[in-house]
């Protein structure tokens, strides 16, 4: 069954355009999660990101992994860390994603939990 978390920032006012541009054009991470010996773990289903004015949501849906192995996983895709480096310069409130430990505070602060996700079959 997946799981979906959902991660919420702002952007700096006037920088929508900007920020919008970068996600349009970002590369796909590899959606196969892995742990330390290369094992797969999980995948990464889907990701959606959401803008309202200067708010960001960016939606995953996982499987088989926790939010912290995907972290992980992501911090180590180079589309991402590209992505991430870019975005920086545009955040209303900098976060330090240069190690572990400021990696962990931004999605713990950011981070929210699914409550419900429902798919509705056509009948």
């Amino acid at each position: 069954m997946p799981d979906y978390w959902a991660l919420m920032w702002k952007v700096k006012p006037g920088s929508e355009e900007a920020v919008a541009k970068l996600f349009e054009n970002y590369g796909r991470p590899d959606y196969i999660i892995r742990d330390a010996e290369g094992n797969e773990t999980g995948r990464l289903l889907s990701t959606w990101v959401f803008m309202k004015d200067n708010t960001i949501v960016r939606v995953v849906e996982i499987e088989g992994a926790s939010l912290p192995e995907v972290a992980v996983h992501m911090g180590k895709q180079p589309a991402i860390k590209e992505l991430e480096e870019k975005l920086d310069e545009h955040l209303l409130e900098p976060r330090d994603m240069s190690t572990p430990e400021g990696a962990r505070k931004f999605f713990m602060e950011s981070s929210m939990r699914c409550l419900l996700a429902r798919r509705h079959a056509d009948e």
